[in-house]
């Protein structure tokens, strides 16, 4: 019922910033929570930032806390990830979900997901 499609990545330096963006179709999106998640070379996904269904709430992994935010318009059906002062450990493919669940930081409580975006952050 929900199609997310992610853009914004690309090669950055460390200490730069990126935008990454994710649009969803569908006219349920705002019965869903958003998360976005990540997979770097060699490791397993991980749980990066979620958003409440209005927005109001936010989760985010210590790793990123304090240097990302993400953030959701119901009306415009998306929700972006602002990474600011990246690092060379933030390089992965960053992926955008919806979720009917509430424990947002497991990823089995996604329904939907993205086809991902690449962030390479240089040294």
């Amino acid at each position: 019922q929900v199609q997310l499609v992610e853009s914004g990545g690309g090669l950055v330096q460390a200490g730069g910033s990126l935008r990454l963006s994710c649009a969803a179709s569908g006219r349920t999106f705002s019965n869903y929570a958003l998360g976005w998640f990540r997979q770097a070379p060699g490791k397993e996904r991980e749980f990066v930032a979620a958003v409440s269904r209005g927005g109001t709430r936010s989760s985010y992994a210590d790793s990123v806390k304090g240097r990302f935010t993400i953030s959701r318009d119901n009306a415009k059906n998306m929700v972006w990830l602002q990474m600011n002062s990246l690092k060379p450990e933030d390089t992965a493919v960053y992926y955008c979900a919806a979720g009917s669940g509430y424990v947002l930081v497991r990823e089995e409580e996604y329904d939907y997901w993205g086809q991902g975006t690449q962030v390479t952050v240089s040294s």
